[in-house]
């Protein structure tokens, strides 16, 4: 099935709220123990960059898991980001920094990261290369990727039944968004080719019927 192109940013208030309300808790906890098997809590570098935080969930479930940690949190929608300043935590509020800001962008909050996560960010780009060529440009020299998203079906009645499965007592905004976003994904074939053509050797892996992790050193 080819690949059908969704908008980049997530802005109107509606649908941020269905998103920012949304039990992602499953997946979401799945992401930060895939990061956990590759990283020894209390070796976690103490400032980290997550691109594409939307609205704060994957942030705070990392700051808790990583206590240690200094997160800088980029996003290009300031409705998202207005979500997740809102929810964050008191306690966390000293070890989170959010900041607006597009992809690619010319400079980040600093030019360089020991680690670099992100979680459904890839398929909201039309262009993929935007998130490798940032990687490259903001990671460390052997620094550590953790990547999740979602995975393109293979046909329009299998991204019918993965909104039915996991999304069917959300909100039909959300329903849509979910469905938009399968249609947006990439293949895992398609995100090995988009790796070997830029020079990252990273690992592609499925993880779930509808994620991919990607992981490695720059």
């Amino acid at each position: 099935m080819k690949r059908i192109t969704e908008p980049e940013l997530m802005e109107d208030e509606e649908q941020v709220s269905a998103y920012a309300n949304a039990d992602f808790s499953e997946a979401h906890d799945h992401f930060i123990a895939l990061i956990q098997q590759q990283v020894v809590t209390d070796q976690m570098p103490e400032i980290v960059l997550e691109l594409g935080c939307g609205s704060g969930d994957i942030t705070q479930r990392f700051a808790e898991a990583f206590p240690r940690c200094v997160i800088d949190a980029v996003d290009g929608s300031q409705t998202m980001l207005n979500f997740a300043a809102q929810r964050l935590p008191l306690h966390l509020q000293q070890r989170v920094n959010f900041y607006t800001l597009l992809l690619p962008a010319i400079q980040f909050p600093k030019s360089r990261y020991p680690v670099v996560f992100s979680n459904s960010l890839l398929h909201h780009l039309h262009d993929p290369y935007t998130l490798w060529e940032s990687l490259k440009q903001v990671g460390d020299p052997g620094g550590m990727v953790f990547i999740m998203d979602l995975i393109r079906p293979d046909s329009i009645s299998e991204a019918k039944q993965l909104v039915y499965d996991y999304a069917s007592g959300e909100p039909e905004v959300l329903q849509t968004d979910f469905y938009n976003s399968l249609l947006a994904a990439f293949s895992i074939s398609e995100i090995r080719q988009q790796l070997n053509r830029v020079g990252l050797e990273l690992s592609v892996e499925q993880v779930t019927d509808r994620h991919v992790f990607i992981t490695g050193k720059i």
